[in-house]
């Protein structure tokens, strides 16, 4: 459900790809989107009409849908007994999420949040890594990405320079930390196996609108162990030639784990010996794909996110980006 930017480049490709699963049907309300998913990847069922998808003969559903629109459609799978994993954030309120978790669950089926991060190579190494005590017990981490969300402005069809809409559509729905961040927030917990107890952040307006454009957030743990999560959508978003950074730090009582996606480098440094790693990119779609599939034969949901982990995630991500907001009160947004 939703035949946009994320599901052409990830989802899509991979469901297509999955064996086990038939990708069996697209909807979208834009028929033009719709037109070209369907002819991109050879699907043969395509629909503007929800109903008419619903009835098409499905066994589960990915919604890919923009945010606003991922309760009502979660909420009509559950009515239609469908299996749904639904892209982050999971909802815009919290009283939304619950209210999609407890309907799925009323109807005995299963909801994942789409946090593609887990399956990477690098977090399943890095999950492994402090499972084993290989830096001892984990303290602090220092999960960071900032870069330009693919730069300020771009080319409309009729060649005029215009502020990207899909800039404005994330920063509308949040920004860095609710779209972003969640990911590094559902991670820290992943990792550790501990809830976060206590967490608040900062932010700063690079732009204009109601949201931070770069946040700062701290989480401290039940183990104690406290992270720290830096997002940012500004950093050199106008410039000509950007460059971003995207890195994970682990510290614990016995060493470091670091992971730099700039030559996928993943490393643990101990009171032992300095050993690298098998890098790898930062998200893993077919990763996430094959677990799913897994779960639909079996019902063994692995490692897959929750509604519970997206709920959790998106709570703390937009909780803090409100308290911020309502602390600083920045210039009238756009």
């Amino acid at each position: 459900m939703g035949c946009g930017h994320v599901a052409m480049y990830a989802h899509l490709p991979c469901l297509k790809n999955q064996s086990g699963i038939e990708l069996a049907a697209l909807y979208d309300p834009n028929p033009t989107h719709l037109r070209v998913a369907q002819e991109t990847f050879g699907v043969h069922s395509a629909f503007t009409d929800e109903d008419a998808f619903f009835n098409s003969g499905l066994d589960a559903v990915v919604v890919t849908s923009p945010a606003p629109a991922h309760k009502a459609n979660v909420e009509k799978a559950a009515a239609h007994g469908l299996h749904v994993l639904c892209e982050k954030p999971l909802a815009m309120t919290d009283e939304d999420a619950e209210s999609m978790i407890r309907t799925m669950a009323e109807a005995d089926r299963m909801l994942f949040t789409g946090f593609c991060y887990r399956f990477s190579p690098v977090s399943l190494q890095i999950k492994e890594l402090v499972q084993q005590g290989v830096v001892g017990e984990v303290r602090a981490l220092r999960l960071i990405y900032v870069w330009n969300l693919h730069g300020k402005y771009e080319t409309a069809e009729n060649g005029q320079r215009i502020e990207s809409p899909r800039r404005l559509g994330r920063m509308l729905e949040g920004g860095p930390m609710v779209d972003c961040g969640v990911h590094q927030i559902d991670l820290s917990r992943f990792w550790l196996g501990s809830e976060v107890t206590r967490y608040q952040a900062a932010g700063a307006w690079v732009e204009d609108y109601e949201a931070p454009d770069h946040m700062w957030l701290h989480m401290d743990h039940e183990s104690g162990a406290h992270t720290m999560v830096e997002m940012s959508f500004a950093y050199c978003h106008t410039a000509k030639e950007p460059i971003n950074h995207f890195s994970y730090h682990l510290i614990g009582t016995d060493g470091l784990i670091r992971y730099d996606r700039e030559g996928w480098h993943l490393e643990t440094r101990n009171s032992g010996e300095t050993r690298i790693l098998p890098g790898a990119d930062e998200k893993n779609f077919a990763g996430m794909y094959q677990a799913f599939t897994h779960a639909l034969y079996t019902g063994e949901t692995g490692y897959l996110p929750t509604g519970e982990d997206g709920l959790i995630a998106t709570r703390i991500a937009r909780t803090a980006t409100e308290a911020v907001i309502a602390a600083h009160r920045p210039r009238k947004g756009k």
